[in-house]
């Protein structure tokens, strides 16, 4: 018996955009919460609001759900970061 195997793993090298500057503080800053829509974000997320608020002194938190838990954001929600200091994504289940 014979078995293929298949390497998943994208050959082309990575172009575009690099990582973002790191904030210096967050203190006034506006900080975008991006969830998946799964029942298990809001707990996490709203855990993280507080900290964010009280701990670190942001200004604001702006969140956003996914129509669709298994794709990525959609367009307007993207666009919409631009205007945001940074963006918090997540997982929940």
């Amino acid at each position: 018996m014979t078995f293929e195997v298949l390497d998943p793993t994208n050959e082309k090298p990575a172009s575009g955009a690099g990582l973002a500057p790191r904030l210096a503080s967050f203190a006034g800053k506006t900080i975008g919460i991006v969830n998946n829509g799964k029942e298990g974000t809001k707990g996490y997320f709203d855990h993280l609001e507080r900290l964010l608020r009280d701990e670190l002194g942001v200004g604001q938190v702006v969140w956003r759900t996914k129509a669709n838990y298994s794709a990525p954001a959609e367009a307007a929600i993207v666009r919409e970061m631009a205007g945001w200091d940074a963006v918090v994504a997540g997982v929940g289940d």
